[in-house]
């Protein structure tokens, strides 16, 4: 059941992709299609981001095709998941925050995506619908993938994680990260209700509904990015808590953090660089919160990264029987007799493998 429900997730997913992939591949071959003011942005700044958000959107469908296929049991783990926590990163948060800001224009009466003169309304709901549908679609599959290959990891509690080598180190580096993301989902939620605080005046003023609950969705996400760290490297806080659990909030507030917040302050950093007399990066405190963003991510990335190869090392590790002597090399025969006796069967051993 699981398994079909992968598959049909996954497939979905990718059908989610084609209209953003095929009006991002009209506007790089000059088809100017619901764009309004085709003087705003230069030609080839115009041409260059349309590519990249035509690859990070193709990549996304690719992984979600790779998740439906008996082969991405096989594939290496970090191959899917970091293209995957990107995806978390940059979806969760526009998700939460357009329906934040949606619920508030209704409210409000307002309606701040019409009231542009750059694109076409109808592109909006193109773009934005097909997010919605991704969103669910990917980062549902890949829950369902997740929980067929570390099943066994993600269903354990807190305190029967093994202790690696390098936990300690790791509480070093980590648990700096946490309380950082939590001051700055803090600064964030600060914004998204209305603070001033080291913005500048021009930034004020061009604030709308969907800018304050993106604010606020960051925010959170911050603050439980930060919970989920702490109770992943200190265990002992919550004991019985399964590993999902703070699993699911590290990653998703580390990813917005990262994707959404350091990403987009390096590319535009970037952008400054490179052309002289631009003023895409946001300076002060802004640019100060988007620099700590892209290093609390990075910092959760490689920890991540680390503690998951050790955990399913260590698990894989794990004597079969409480002599604490490691089985012995024929066991393995019937295990492998066993995995081709079936379909079903084959894909759980690959399941307990996370190469």
């Amino acid at each position: 059941m699981d398994t079909r429900r992968l598959t049909l997730l996954g497939r979905l997913a990718v059908v989610a992709c084609v209209p953003y992939l095929t009006l991002k591949l009209l506007w790089v071959l000059g088809f100017d299609i619901g764009v309004m003011d085709t003087h705003r942005i230069g030609h080839t700044a115009w041409v260059t981001a349309n590519v990249l958000t035509f690859l990070l959107d193709a990549v996304a469908a690719v992984v979600a095709h790779t998740l439906t296929r008996p082969a991405g049991l096989r594939t290496p783990a970090w191959l899917l998941a970091f293209p995957l926590w990107m995806a978390s990163g940059l979806l969760i948060p526009l998700m939460t925050g357009l329906a934040g800001g949606s619920v508030t224009a209704l409210v409000t009466a307002t309606n701040p995506l019409s009231t542009g003169d750059f694109l076409a309304p109808w592109v909006f709901g193109v773009v934005y619908g097909g997010f919605t549908v991704e969103t669910v679609t990917l980062l549902g599959a890949f829950a369902l993938y997740a929980h067929q290959r570390w099943g066994g990891l993600l269903r354990r509690p807190l305190h029967a994680l093994p202790d690696t080598g390098t936990r300690a180190i790791q509480r070093i580096f980590v648990l700096p990260a946490a309380a950082l993301l939590a001051a700055l989902g803090i600064v964030h939620v600060l914004w998204g209700a209305g603070s001033t605080m080291g913005v500048a005046a021009a930034d004020v003023a061009a604030r709308t509904v969907i800018s304050s609950a993106s604010e606020w969705a960051a925010g959170l996400l911050s603050l439980a990015g930060a919970a989920g760290l702490l109770l992943l490297v200190l265990p002992g806080l919550l004991p019985r808590l399964r590993v999902r659990t703070p699993l699911f909030l590290a990653w998703c507030g580390s990813a917005a953090v990262f994707a959404c917040g350091g990403c987009l302050w390096l590319g535009q950093a970037v952008t400054d660089g490179l052309s002289p007399g631009a003023s895409a990066a946001p300076e002060g405190l802004p640019g100060l919160v988007g620099a700590l963003e892209l290093c609390a991510g990075l910092v959760v990335l490689c920890a991540g990264a680390f503690a998951l190869c050790e955990l399913t090392a260590a698990t894989r590790s794990t004597p079969a029987s409480g002599g604490g002597h490691p089985a012995p090399p024929t066991a393995r025969t019937p295990e492998r007799s066993a995995c081709r006796a079936s379909r079903p069967a084959a894909r759980e051993c690959a399941t307990a493998d996370d190469r």
